[in-house]
């Protein structure tokens, strides 16, 4: 089922970013026709890895959707954003190509967990690079869509980017960030009901405990080393301490009108220290979006 979103007006904060960009002066311009080609090329390799392990390709087609509804995350803040056509279709192009690496990790390693496999954007460089992806791209736009693919899954952003690169990296990173946490939330609400019907890798034990490391980071408002991790409840309170890492208020605003951060509230052991974390979520939340008065 399609949820359906509200549209108010783009953060003014947003809007003088791109704004400030623009002044920079025009990008060229990306062919119409080439995102036709790309999704058909994106058909045809991810299609390759899929085989006679259902569970390689459930996974598989997990990865095939979340491509999918990134582009609409993408589409949508672009257009929160007020951006032209051609950035648009940058972002999109980026949000089709932002998870190629995942196809061969899963179908190699048999996990999406890059501790135990490869790290999936350097993978995904690789296979743009040895499929040709990019060539017939205007260098300046080859280079965008390579330095987001390269670095949309890192804990932070990197530092000297100029302003357009930063822009296409966050957004990709709040698009990539809005899908997951849907999906994790369906799969944690399947986990619940029936733990052995869940056919998702679940990677960490479903234990009552959550690392203080962990829960203290997301107290201080801190991105929190995956490496940390050690139950299914540190993923939970990993993926709320996203809430920090998002870059667009309107990425905030889609966030809050998913309740997705009150499903991941609510599978936590409740008390004193979960509540203190449900307000400061809360509480910064309401601060960023206080930028559209």
């Amino acid at each position: 089922m399609r949820v359906q979103y509200f549209c108010p007006r783009p953060a003014r904060s947003d809007i003088l970013m791109v704004f400030r960009i623009g002044l920079s002066g025009d990008t060229k311009r990306m062919e119409p026709r080439w995102l036709d080609e790309l999704k058909r090329w994106l058909d045809a390799y991810t299609n390759r890895f899929f085989g006679q392990d259902e569970y390689v390709n459930r996974h598989l087609r997990l990865k095939q959707e979340h491509t999918d509804q990134t582009r609409e995350q993408i589409l949508y803040l672009a257009g929160r954003l007020a951006l032209d056509e051609n950035r648009t279709r940058i972002a999109e192009t980026i949000a089709l190509l932002h998870d190629v690496g995942r196809f061969p990790q899963f179908a190699r390693y048999r996990t999406y967990n890059d501790l135990r496999s490869v790290n999936h954007c350097c993978l995904g460089v690789e296979v743009l690079h040895q499929e040709r992806v990019l060539e017939s791209l205007p260098p300046q736009e080859r280079e965008w869509v390579r330095i987001a693919v390269a670095h949309h899954g890192r804990k932070a952003l990197p530092p000297d980017l100029d302003d357009e690169t930063l822009l296409y990296l966050k957004l990709i990173r709040d698009a990539d960030k809005l899908d997951i946490l849907r999906i994790v939330t369906e799969i944690y609400r399947r986990h619940k009901d029936d733990p052995q019907k869940n056919s998702f890798e679940i990677e960490l034990p479903d234990e009552p405990r959550m690392t203080p490391e962990v829960v203290e980071a997301v107290l201080a408002g801190q991105l929190i080393d995956y490496k940390c991790l050690r139950t299914l409840n540190d993923i939970r309170l990993c993926q709320i301490g996203w809430v920090y890492d998002f870059n667009f208020v309107a990425s905030l605003e889609r966030l809050q009108a998913c309740n997705w951060l009150d499903e991941l509230f609510s599978y936590l052991p409740q008390g004193e220290q979960v509540q203190s974390l449900r307000r400061n979520v809360s509480d910064y939340i309401a601060s960023r979006l206080t930028d559209l008065a």
